[in-house]
C-alpha cells in the first residue's frame, strides 16, 4: 500500500508510514512525499495547491504496482481527482476514520488543527453521508506542524478538546490530522472515550481491500 503525503514535510510522511506499519505489520507500506505541495495542508487553498503534485506521482505509483493508494492528509486532499486518475483503489485517512467511527457506533466528534480546516472536514463528512452522526468538528487552534512536533502543551490542548467532545455527547473522537497519529496512544491513556486515528484505520481498511481484491 502506498501512502502519499500531500504536503512537502517529510516528518509527516515518516509518522504516517511508521503508524501504518505498526497497525498492519504484515503489509508492505511505502510512503511518498509531495515535494511540490505546501509545507502543511491548512484550508482549501493549500489543498488545491497540492493536487497537481499528487497527480504527478500517479505514473510512478503504477510502475511500482501499488495495490491501494492512501491519501495521507485528513482533509482527503485531492481524493476524487486521484481516484479518477489512478490505476488502483484510492482511499483517504479522513474517509477511513469516519467509516471506522460509524462502525463503532454512536456519534463522533473530530478534533482537528486550525479553524480554517473545519469547513473542508465538515463538507467531507456530509459528502460521505456521516453528518447525522457527527456531533462536532472541534478546532484546537494548533497548526499542523505544531501538532506534528508534539510536546506537553500540544498534548494538553488536544486533551482539553477531547474532554469537551466527550462532554457534549460524542461516543468517540476522531483525531483530525495525520500529524496526530504518533500522539494517539499517549492521548488514549487519559481520554474518556475511544480515539480513532485515520492512519491506522486506513491501513486496516486498505489491507482488507487488498485481501478481498
Amino acid at each position: 500500500m502506498l501512502y502519499i503525503n500531500p504536503n512537502a514535510t517529510e516528518a509527516v510522511t515518516d509518522t504516517v508510514v511508521a503508524t501504518a506499519r505498526a497497525a498492519l505489520p504484515q503489509a508492505e507500506v511505502i510512503g511518498w512525499t509531495n515535494h511540490d505541495g505546501p509545507p502543511a495542508i491548512q484550508g482549501p487553498a493549500d489543498g488545491a495547491a497540492a493536487v497537481p503534485g499528487l497527480l504527478a506521482l500517479l505514473p510512478g505509483a503504477a510502475r511500482i504496482g501499488a495495490q491501494v493508494i492512501v491519501i495521507a492528509c485528513f482533509d482527503d486532499t485531492g481524493l476524487a481527482q486521484v481516484r479518477a486518475a489512478a490505476h488502483c483503489p484510492v482511499i483517504g485517512i479522513g474517509q477511513a476514520a469516519f467509516h471506522m467511527a460509524a462502525l463503532l457506533g454512536g456519534g463522533f466528534s473530530v478534533v482537528t488543527t486550525l479553524p480554517i480546516s473545519v469547513p473542508v472536514i465538515a463538507a467531507n463528512i456530509d459528502g460521505y453521508g456521516f453528518s447525522d452522526i457527527c456531533v462536532s468538528v472541534r478546532p484546537s487552534d494548533l497548526p499542523v506542524l505544531t501538532v506534528e512536533a508534539g510536546g506537553p502543551a500540544v498534548m494538553a490542548r488536544l486533551g482539553t478538546e477531547i474532554a469537551a467532545a466527550h462532554a457534549e455527547g460524542a461516543a468517540s473522537v476522531v483525531l483530525g490530522c495525520a500529524g496526530m497519529a504518533h500522539l494517539k496512544n499517549d492521548l488514549a491513556a487519559t481520554a474518556p472515550l475511544p480515539l480513532i486515528d485515520g492512519v491506522a484505520a486506513s491501513a486496516l481498511l486498505a489491507g482488507a481491500m487488498i485481501t478481498l481484491g
